[in-house]
């Protein structure tokens, strides 16, 4: 995905080539250093197991994992690897570990982008609204996997019925499904063979009890900001420091990303720098906990989404003083 979705006012055109140059150094440090951070924990795990210091380390695993999707992210705009087949074949693998198959999220996160904020063609709201109860059930995870593995299965079945993903495009969604549920039987199939638990304790377990750390980030990005068309005003930046920065491979400049995404991550601080910081603006910002403790308040008393105008931010920080 190598279009440029925003104003082309904010930056000039030869800052914008020069920032757009991916880099397979660059890819391959982030990504051998995130998949190392993922074996190292893996291997403290085996060394801990059966010890209370297994606790912090599991933890630690399933984040990293969670936090694949800001390297299968990436990958869908082709923007980590300079090498084309490498977006294409790393961000395959990450899609199969994540329950979140690549061709998919690739036709989804352009209708996001394309219609960010637009309730009938952006691609990530496709659900109802929030409420406080279903906001917690997706801030846990739960009903976040419920959607990926039904979703996979509903597939295989041939059954789409998601507006934004056209019609030439189901038999090769359809296909990518199946291929997706026939390697997880394989591995399962594997598993009760050997009598073998690493799939569920190195894997799967660690994945699904800590995706409500990376639901941090997915709720962060857009909610509570206005539903209209302007990039500098649908989309959030996050305030955080430079560990998650790497783990999330640089997304909490998601201002930035949404306004160009063609740049690469690893370019995304100096975009920033660019058209935010040089013209003396900000972006919508928040932070983690912030934002967090501002939807807590926003869904009290019983309201919605639905209560709040389309057309405003209501998700902000509280004023000062």
């Amino acid at each position: 995905m190598d279009e440029v979705f925003a104003r082309r006012d904010l930056i000039d055109a030869a800052t914008l080539r020069r920032l757009c140059v991916a880099s397979d150094a660059k890819g391959a440090a982030q990504t051998l250093s995130h998949l190392g951070a993922i074996g190292a924990t893996g291997c403290l795990m085996g060394l801990t197991y059966a010890t209370p210091w297994v606790l912090p380390v599991f933890v630690a695993h399933g984040v990293l994992i969670n936090f694949l999707y800001a390297a299968q992210h990436e990958m869908c705009h082709w923007t980590v690897f300079r090498t084309a087949w490498l977006n294409e074949w790393m961000g395959r693998l990450f899609g199969f570990i994540l329950f979140y198959p690549r061709t998919f999220d690739q036709i989804q996160h352009i209708a996001h982008h394309r219609f960010t904020q637009d309730w009938n063609r952006d691609g990530e709201l496709a659900r109802g609204f929030y409420t406080r109860s279903s906001y917690l059930w997706w801030m846990s995870g739960a009903t976040y996997w419920y959607t990926r593995w039904r979703r996979i299965v509903r597939f295989s079945l041939g059954r789409i019925s998601e507006p934004y993903l056209p019609a030439a495009r189901h038999r090769e969604l359809i296909r990518e499904a199946r291929m997706h549920l026939a390697g997880y039987g394989l591995l399962a199939a594997l598993s009760i063979a050997t009598q073998s638990w690493d799939v569920v304790i190195f894997w799967l377990a660690p994945m699904l009890v800590t995706k409500c750390v990376h639901q941090l980030q997915n709720t962060i990005e857009h909610l509570g900001l206005p539903h209209d068309a302007n990039i500098l005003a649908n989309t959030r930046s996050t305030r955080t420091n430079a560990l998650m920065r790497w783990l999330g491979w640089q997304m909490q400049y998601h201002t930035a990303h949404h306004a160009f995404p063609g740049v690469p991550f690893h370019r995304l601080a100096g975009l920033h720098q660019a058209i935010f910081v040089a013209r003396g603006v900000a972006p919508p910002t928040m932070s983690y906990w912030g934002f967090q403790k501002a939807a807590w308040r926003a869904f009290s008393g019983g309201k919605t989404e639905a209560d709040y105008p389309a057309g405003a931010a209501w998700i902000v920080d509280p004023p000062r003083g």
